[in-house]
């Protein structure tokens, strides 16, 4: 098993990103609830403490027995993971006088500890947090300090245990990357030979023993994760995995003959099934989001099935889930607010008798692209898009109808199309169209048009975690928008999202 860092989540909003940094130096490492901690194995080789929107202070503030890590493995406590240790051994944490958000410098490093090596005086630091460690326990020494916050990195003696109050895993701690090596390789003792040629090395070896020669049958949506999910999956068992590409009339304008034929190229075994008009039927009348995703997740499983009974024997079903839908899929407090139904992440119906095979399921999407790339995957695979499982379904704001699915099909296909040419596509991290369910008055020639509104979408983005939205030309918003009002019948406005992620989302619905 590869050496790893296991993150203990508290909650914090800044977890994934801790675990991004941590795979960027080519060590694994695994996010788990701090409630529900796996049996500690050989091959862990340290443990951090992640943040947390709770305070230590409460009376059901998050907590978790440390002895078990403690003296035996190197901890490093971030932001809430710092002060938890502090207050568990007596010290105090008390509300700071002023909340402290945002940037920060170092006025005072310990350059002698092996946390803070390299880590300059005024290194600027990101803070978030209502609370401070006023006074520290008997043991415990300051490593760092700005000049508001006194204890803002902490060493326990005759441990292996840090405290840092701020966050390095953010962009804004300009020497937060160093600080993660200092810890997972100086500390810790990683040898940081987690790379994409070992995953797959690692993962086909893998999959050949828990498959054997089992059949897989597996849905591909002509994205990257089932794309490289399906090769491992191809590497490992050859013509053993059957695939399923349905299409559910939410495709994009030519997806279903274009992503069949790419697959083609893969030497994939690939069934395409047209089931348009039973998507249609199950959706008419549906407005409401959530019940728009779930019909067409009932009627996919019923397609899927009835296909996948055509391959006599199959035993497992083959997935592309990644890891953020496997962790936003586990709740740190007990069961979490529905955000929106996610198409990997749940389980198959009873009658579906197959076991489920997710060779991704430890890979955040950048992590899947480089895997693809080890792999030789064609860069156009790769390089997609993401697509929401429920397609068109979620850009169509209201009801659906084979009408609206074909405005918004050949208005998506401009903007695609118009990124595409103009040497865009690779710059965005994905872009779409909505379907707005209003009218509104327009002139076309010498008359009056009462007409649809859609509204284009492009985000920039790393995981999709968070994203912001993209500063297009305003030349090719206008061409683009030009193009789309004169081809498209039944739109007569084209509006462009200016929102980020947090707070609107990078979908509609």
């Amino acid at each position: 098993m590869a050496e790893q860092i296991l993150i203990l989540d508290f909650g914090s909003q800044y977890t994934q990103l801790i675990a991004r940094r941590v795979r960027e130096l080519n060590v694994y490492c695994e996010i788990h609830p701090y409630n529900n901690i796996p049996e500690l194995t050989d091959n862990v080789k340290g443990v951090i403490l992640s943040g947390s929107p709770c305070s230590v202070r409460q009376d059901d503030a998050p907590d978790v027995g440390l002895d078990l890590y403690r003296k035996k493995l190197p901890v490093l406590g971030v932001c809430y993971g710092a002060q938890l240790m502090a207050q568990k051994d007596g010290g105090n944490v008390l509300p700071s006088e002023i909340r402290e958000f945002g940037r920060a410098k170092l006025s005072l490093v310990d350059h002698h500890n092996e946390l803070m090596k390299e880590i300059n005086i005024d290194s600027q630091v990101w803070m978030s947090h209502g609370d401070t460690i006023s006074e520290l326990p008997s043991g415990f020494e300051v490593i760092a300090s700005t000049s508001s916050v006194k204890v803002a990195a902490y060493k326990v003696y005759n441990e292996q245990t840090y405290g840092i109050q701020f966050h390095p895993e953010v962009t804004h701690s300009t020497d937060g990357k160093r600080l993660l090596r200092n810890f997972v390789v100086h500390i810790c003792g990683c040898a940081q030979d987690w790379t994409p040629d070992i995953f797959v090395e690692s993962t086909v070896g893998e999959l050949k023993s828990k498959l054997g020669t089992d059949k897989v049958v597996m849905g591909l949506s002509g994205g990257v994760d089932s794309s490289v999910a399906a090769t491992l999956i191809h590497h490992a068992i050859g013509d053993q995995l059957h695939c399923i590409f349905v299409d559910n009339g939410l495709l994009r304008k030519y997806e279903f003959e274009e992503v069949l034929e790419s697959y083609k190229h893969m030497g994939l075994n690939v069934t395409g099934v047209d089931s348009k008009a039973k998507f249609y039927k199950a959706l008419a009348g549906l407005t409401d989001p959530e019940a728009k995703r779930k019909a067409i997740g009932r009627v996919f499983i019923e397609v899927f099935d009835e296909e996948a009974n055509k391959i006599q024997n199959a035993k497992w079903l083959g997935q592309g889930t990644i890891y953020p839908d496997v962790i936003e899929s586990v709740s740190v407090k007990g069961p979490s607010a529905t955000i929106k139904s996610h198409h990997n992440v749940g389980g198959l119906p009873d009658f579906m008798q197959l076991q489920v095979v997710e060779p991704l399921n430890t890979l955040f999407k950048d992590e899947v692209r480089l895997v693809g790339k080890a792999l030789e995957i064609d860069p156009k695979i790769l390089g997609r898009h993401p697509f929401p499982g429920p397609g068109l379904g979620i850009r169509i704001l209201g009801d659906i109808t084979p009408e609206k699915v074909n405005i918004l099909q050949e208005v998506d296909h401009i903007f695609i199309k118009g990124l595409k040419g103009k040497g865009l596509y690779d710059e965005v991290w994905q872009a779409g169209a909505m379907l707005l369910p209003i009218q509104s008055v327009g002139v076309m020639g010498d008359e009056r048009t009462y007409e649809r509104v859609v509204s284009l979408r492009a985000v920039t983005s790393v995981d999709g975690m968070t994203a912001d939205w993209c500063h297009l030309p305003y030349e090719f918003l206008a061409d683009v928008s030009n193009e789309i009002i004169n081809s498209v019948k039944g739109v007569n406005r084209v509006v462009y999202d200016i929102s980020s992620k947090p707070p609107a989302t990078i979908e509609w619905e």
